[in-house]
């Protein structure tokens, strides 16, 4: 009998056999990694030889505007999805993140108490507002380009996947020399005109996304409410969330409490939905989800050290002559983007083999090796800052950090986004990948708590330091090992093969 097979819609329009509308978006996210990378390779730099605070406050700050930054995802989608559409989403997104990075251009005299500290947090707010519109709807863009089963979906997100880690790579290597030889000010405004480029990219590339992402329905979206059109009043309401998170990275304290709120409840939410209205099989499949978000909330408050007490301390204790260069130390944040471009592609063979041979660890078991090279990352430097005491650590011992911390999160963050995807059920999916993301913003906060353990990094601290990066590093071992020989329990609550658990990496 004959069947039918969904073949990919291709035009003569087509670029490399896709749609000219993915590489406008691949720019699009390549010039807004290169903006958001390159100000969060500085911001704690900045903060520190710019404003003169601690280094504590400065991490604090730090952490508080990264948790945010994954925190607004959750409304930006949601507005986009009831009201605007995601290319308009998108739009918002694109043109508050621009405003922001210049904002950030503005320097103004230092010091703790300077007026331009004020330009500076509403900067910040401006930025983790655009980026909660743009980065949940950019991807949805990428998927509405190709029917549910195109067999060129996985090639699409792969080079989308390209896009946002050549721009990670890009951004903090631009800003940190611009910064390290003309001043901050030229670093922050780098970030800005690559967003403005971004941003123009994406509004004379409309006409490729085909019609895809528009409004759900355009004509309430025009009708005009109180003077004002409604698209009007979400772009001036989007204001709102910048004033709220305006506030926020300002009395750091307030996000911990916010982020320690709503995930209990959104955890005790789950949970009971899971008691009371799912069967055995499912409610196991949720409580497995939830084993694994506690698992990266743990992984991404270590990870997330190299933004701010790691990048200190390049700064500081790092022999970073390389070639004869002095190379700045936010150069090295693109370290993570460069290896993952690197191993990304290697880590997916590697699943591919073993699993042809039945050998494919499963996804709670990756995860206990992404904790186990996070542990090697920590412990390897460690060992140097202790063992040489009164001495500038060798650059060598920097590239190995990233090189075993971005291996431990190819094994969690794309096989984690995966799992949790086949996981999650219809009724429960936003919630599932919802507190997913929360733990990359509990993390960020939580990173923030162990950077300040680090204390002051004087030269006299270095140990200090060692010590700290040596604690953690033994618990990531001792943590990574608990949950391999868990594994095997977690697994079997996922009631799916090991080969169906496996993700393509995803920045």
């Amino acid at each position: 009998m004959a069947t039918f097979t969904e073949r990919p819609m291709m035009s003569s329009s087509d670029i490399l056999g896709h749609p000219r509308g993915l590489f406008m978006l691949f720019f699009v996210e390549m010039w807004e990694r290169f903006s958001y990378y390159g100000m969060k390779a500085l911001l704690v730099l900045y903060l520190i030889d710019h404003f003169g605070f601690t280094d504590v406050r400065a991490y604090m700050i730090y952490g508080a505007y990264t948790a945010l930054v994954y925190v607004t995802p959750v409304f930006g989608g949601a507005l986009a999805d009831r009201y605007l559409g995601a290319r308009q989403g998108v739009l918002l997104g694109a043109c508050f993140l621009t405003f922001g990075h210049f904002l950030m251009a503005f320097e103004g005299e230092g010091g703790p108490q300077a007026p331009a500290l004020r330009i500076f947090y509403l900067a910040l707010a401006f930025i983790a507002v655009g980026v909660g519109f743009l980065k949940p709807n950019i991807s949805v863009l990428v998927g509405a380009l190709y029917t549910t089963h195109d067999k060129r979906r996985d090639a699409a997100f792969t080079l989308f996947y390209m896009g946002i880690n050549l721009g990670g790579a890009l951004g903090p290597l631009a800003s940190g020399v611009l910064a390290y030889a003309y001043g901050w000010a030229w670093g922050f405004a780098s970030a800005g005109v690559a967003m403005a480029i971004g941003t123009l990219v994406f509004i004379w590339g409309k006409p490729t996304l085909m019609g895809h992402g528009e409004a759900p329905d355009e004509r309430d979206l025009r009708a005009r409410r109180y003077g004002l059109s409604l698209r009007a009043w979400i772009w001036f309401g989007a204001l709102a969330p910048t004033i709220v998170c305006w506030f926020l990275v300002q009395h750091q304290q307030a996000v911990g409490w916010l982020l320690g709120l709503s995930g209990a409840l959104l955890v005790a939410y789950i949970v009971a939905e899971a008691v009371i209205r799912l069967d055995p099989v499912d409610r196991d499949r949720i409580f497995a989800a939830l084993g694994l978000v506690l698992v990266a909330v743990f992984f991404w408050s270590l990870f997330e050290q190299a933004g701010s007490s790691l990048n200190v301390f390049t700064d500081r204790h790092v022999d970073r002559s390389l070639f004869g260069l002095d190379v700045p130390a936010a150069v090295f944040q693109s370290l993570n983007s460069i290896y993952i471009v690197l191993l990304g592609p290697l880590f997916a063979g590697l699943w591919t083999w073993l699993g042809s041979r039945g050998r494919e660890p499963s996804a709670p078991a990756k995860f206990g090796w992404a904790l186990l090279l996070l542990a090697g990352a920590f412990l390897s430097l460690s060992f140097a800052i202790i063992f040489m005491p009164g001495r500038l650590t060798p650059i060598v011992f920097i590239f190995l950090f990233y090189f075993l911390q971005t291996s431990g999160e190819l094994c969690l963050s794309p096989v984690g986004l995966s799992a949790m995807t086949r996981l999650s059920l219809p009724k429960m999916a936003g919630l599932v990948m919802g507190m997913w993301f929360f733990a990359n913003a509990a993390g960020n906060f939580v990173a923030a708590l162990i950077a300040q353990a680090t204390g002051e990094q004087s030269e006299a601290a270095t140990q200090v330091v060692g010590q700290v990066y040596g604690n953690v590093g033994w618990a990531s071992a001792g943590i990574g090992v608990l949950v391999l020989l868990s594994a095997p329990v977690i697994r079997k609550l996922m009631h799916v093969g090991i080969d169906e658990v496996q993700g393509k990496p995803e920045k």
